[in-house]
């Protein structure tokens, strides 16, 4: 079938919730893709911060065959072997003391909402069930997780939304201690704003809310979704910031494309999911645990994080040479491999002229290009990148 056909076939019969570009794109490896007619890109989207090792790493695509082979789903009536190996190792790597498997950001940022709200129930005053969360924030498309989305147009629509959220701007102390009240049982908010145009907070404003929710006795979410599992140069972004939260909620990267979420969450907190308050029937099933542990391992024992490191700085160094250059760049910003370029017109056209070059890229809050290739990324293959950018800049 040719690319019109199959993208024909496609508008006929999946509803239309996304605006997809005219390429049907059937094969990956590293930072390449392929597309149905053979044609290579250079791929600095990796599936929206989700494949941190590169398409098809060796590693996770060899855990996948094999567990295939072996068994692809029980019921989490049941023990399952490389589930609980994947939670002793998140734990053993990070604040938390317990894991809870899901399959999605969306669904782990429920969870979290969920478990905040039994905590305040059993362990705070009586009638503390709201969260605080950050104007121009993601945190997914469930009515709970959009309503606790700090945009408008994710909300339009859908009303009415789900009581218990408030919003502050983001990297605003005062702000947020002014936001507290009588119902406030937590603060959600994510280390780095994506979504929200790769918004990087002031250096102490983590270490500022993990002390205002220590004196008004909250919880600290962090939702890592997109910027955990290596994004921005170490396993965890709190750990960047030199804070420890109370929950922290994983997806995107950490099954490197298998769909896959976590919440994790410190002992006094988790100790509120009984049995019954809360599950998911593929959360953490073999085939999805065989993958983020596979992952999680190269992540922890290869240079990748180093590399993200060493990339995020060539990366940026040369994008602010380029800014120089193209005028049409008003700011360039970002942290290891989450990089955001706000433009002085619409980014949208940018990315479509990318991607008839052949590099992908995708355009946030219209006027932000994002790059986020995979961890692996090369100098060279950066070079390529921001040469096709260069020429497409030109005379804008």
């Amino acid at each position: 079938m040719k690319p019109a056909e199959l993208m024909a076939l496609g508008d006929k019969n999946i509803m239309a919730t996304y605006r997809r570009f005219p390429l049907v794109l059937t094969r990956g490896k590293g930072c390449g893709l392929w597309d149905v007619e053979g044609r290579k890109y250079l791929d600095f989207v990796a599936g929206i911060a989700v494949c941190n090792l590169g398409h098809c790493h060796e590693a996770v695509v060899s855990a996948v065959k094999k567990q295939a082979e072996t068994l692809f789903h029980i019921s989490n009536l049941y023990h399952i072997e490389p589930q609980i190996r994947l939670a002793a190792l998140l734990v053993a790597n990070s604040f938390a003391d317990k894991v809870f498997f899901c399959n999605s950001g969306a669904e782990a940022n429920e969870g979290a909402i969920k478990l905040a709200r039994k905590y305040a129930s059993e362990r705070m005053t009586p009638g503390r069930y709201e969260l605080i969360t950050m104007v121009n924030s993601f945190h997914g498309r469930t009515l709970a997780t959009v309503t606790a989305t700090g945009q408008e147009k994710f909300q339009a629509g859908f009303s009415p939304l789900v009581e218990g959220f408030k919003y502050v701007p983001f990297n605003d102390l005062e702000a947020l201690e002014g936001a507290i009240g009588e119902r406030t049982c937590g603060v959600l908010l994510e280390p780095i704003q994506a979504e929200g145009g790769i918004r990087i907070p002031d250096k102490d404003y983590l270490a500022g809310v993990r002390d205002i929710c220590d004196r008004h006795g909250l919880l600290l979410i962090l939702d890592e979704v997109q910027v955990g599992m290596g994004r921005i140069g170490k396993l965890f972004a709190y750990e960047e910031y030199g804070i420890e939260p109370d929950i922290v909620t994983l997806a995107k990267a950490l099954g490197n494309g298998f769909p896959v979420g976590a919440v994790l969450a410190k002992d006094h907190v988790a100790e509120v999911f009984q049995p019954g308050t809360h599950a998911s029937t593929f959360g953490g099933n073999p085939l999805a645990a065989a993958a983020a542990l596979a992952t999680l391992e190269v992540l922890l024992d290869s240079p990748v994080l180093d590399n993200c490191r060493r990339m995020g700085d060539y990366l940026v160094s040369r994008l602010a040479e380029l800014a120089v250059r193209r005028a049409i760049i008003k700011e360039v910003r970002g942290k290891g491999l989450l990089i955001g370029i706000e433009l002085n017109a619409e980014g949208g056209p940018i990315v479509e002229e990318c991607i008839r070059e052949g590099l992908l890229v995708n355009c946030i809050g219209g006027k932000v290009l994002r790059l986020v290739p995979p961890l692996i990324v090369s100098e060279q293959e950066i070079d390529e990148a921001l040469r096709i950018l260069d020429s497409v800049l030109q005379d804008k």
